[in-house]
Formats: structure tokens, sequence, C-alpha cells
């Protein structure tokens, strides 16, 4: 494996490397021919923070395999392999979004070590996400989307989310607070991404709540059916304005083990 001491390492440029993260991170060299062969076989263990982040490393990595005539045929299939993935769900649907309370206190007091923290939390995410049936749309920074065919299984991968991020061991004892908004409707597939006003009333409703809070429209709250799932409560919070949406009611999802009482919420009450 080709190595770098500190001093060397620390007289690189920029450019010298396939990825600087937003705190200034440098990753992956590709200084000589060496470490270029290093960094296409270390890429995938490399969290990135966002799908732009790894593509724009991914090219900087293959211009610098071609500068050093390097041809990366087992990198080239194993990105092939890891760009293809089941095609996104139609129909009547139950949106979750969710991101992280307090991110840019975060990076403020970790540093180098937000980009680790923010990994994990991906991967509590995914997890979650995918034990329960649903389907990763998008992740960008702090934030991530996924849908699910029944309501009640998106309401049980948002507390177990909450669960496993209470329980999660995070750099320097920092706690990671996330909070989630569930709603149900029939976006608009497009180039892999959803739109319509489902997607806009899901994120209305994610950016009212506080960190540890799982908030549900009245749409989620009916697909959930009659009687819901027997693991939590539901208590009605009454009408708000979602800003450029029309008022809605909105529910919070009440588990016995975890936090219940929040500060009022980030709307206008009706």
């Amino acid at each position: 494996m080709a190595t770098l001491r500190a001093s060397d390492r620390t007289r690189l440029p920029d450019r010298a490397f396939a990825y600087v993260d937003a705190s200034g991170r440098r990753r992956l060299p590709i200084n000589d021919a060496a470490h270029v062969r290093n960094a296409l076989a270390r890429f995938n263990q490399v969290t990135f923070e966002d799908v732009d982040a790894r593509d724009r490393a991914r090219t900087r990595l293959l211009n610098a395999a071609l500068r050093h005539a390097i041809v990366p045929v087992g990198f080239m299939a194993g990105q092939l392999r890891l760009g293809k993935r089941a095609p996104l769900p139609t129909g009547q649907l139950t949106l979750l979004l969710a991101d992280i309370e307090g991110s840019t206190a975060l990076l403020r007091e970790l540093e180098d070590d937000y980009p680790a923290l923010l990994g994990d939390v991906r991967r509590v995410l995914r997890a979650a996400a995918g034990r329960l049936g649903g389907h990763e749309v998008d992740v960008h920074g702090d934030e991530f989307f996924a849908v699910f065919r029944h309501a009640s299984d998106a309401l049980l991968a948002a507390l177990a989310i909450h669960r496993d991020l209470r329980d999660g061991s995070w750099p320097r004892g920092s706690s990671v607070r996330m909070r989630i908004g569930l709603h149900a409707g029939r976006p608009t597939l497009a180039d892999q991404n959803y739109v319509g006003i489902a997607v806009h009333a899901a994120a209305r409703i994610m950016a009212s709540g506080h960190g540890g809070q799982i908030l549900l429209s009245e749409a989620a709250v009916r697909a959930l059916g009659d009687p819901p799932p027997a693991e939590f409560t539901l208590r009605e919070l009454g009408v708000h304005h979602l800003r450029g949406l029309s008022a809605e009611v909105l529910y919070q999802a009440v588990a016995a083990d975890l936090p219940a009482d929040f500060p009022p919420l980030r709307t206008t009450r009706a």
C-alpha cells in the first residue's frame, strides 16, 4: 500500500486529493501512480457528504488515472454495480423526511470528526428504512428522504431511527437528534426522484418539529389504518399553517421509551 508521511501530505495542494470535504479534510491522495491505485481500491470505503461530492471525487480520481495511464477496469465495474438500484415505487406512498437538529452547531463542535458522524448517521437511517421495506430516494448533507408502501412501516422506521440514534456512540460524547416528518400522498416520479405537493408538505411537516420528534399529517394518520400499530399512540397537536401550503392537522407519535414532550411547533397555530 502506498504511504504518505504527514509532513509530505501537508505540503501537497488540495488538487493532489480526490476528495476535500466541507471542513477541509483531504482524502484519497492522487499525487502519483501508486496513490492513484490506492485511491481506486479505497474509494468505496470513504463516506462522502452527498452524492454530488462522491461524483466530483470519482471524476477527479478517474482523470488522475488517465494522466498516469492506469486503466481502472475493476473500479468502474464496482461503480456500475453500486449505481444500480431497484426502481422507486409509484402510487399512494408514505414519505419520510428527516434531518439533524442543530447540524451547524455539531459541525462547529466536532470539526474533522463531523464527516465520520454523518456517515454513521446515514448508516443508521438506511438500515432502519431498509429493515421496514423503505426505498431511499435522496441523501443530501444531513437530510434523508425515503418512501414506503405502508404508512405503518414508515412510522416504525421513524421510531427505530430515534432509538438507534439514542443508543449510538458518537464522537466526543455528542448527541444526535433528528426531526422526522411523515406525509401520505401520490408524488410524481421524475428522473429517480419525486416532485409534487406531497414532497413539499412532508418537508414542511419535518421542519415544524424538533429533534427526537415524529410529526404526521392527517393523511399519514389515515393511511395508518384503524387501529394503528400498538407500539405507539398518536397525540393531536391541532391545526397549523405550513409555509406556502394550506393549514394541516398535525399529530405526534408517542412511544413509551422515547421523549414525548417538546416545545411548540415551529409553525403558526391556526
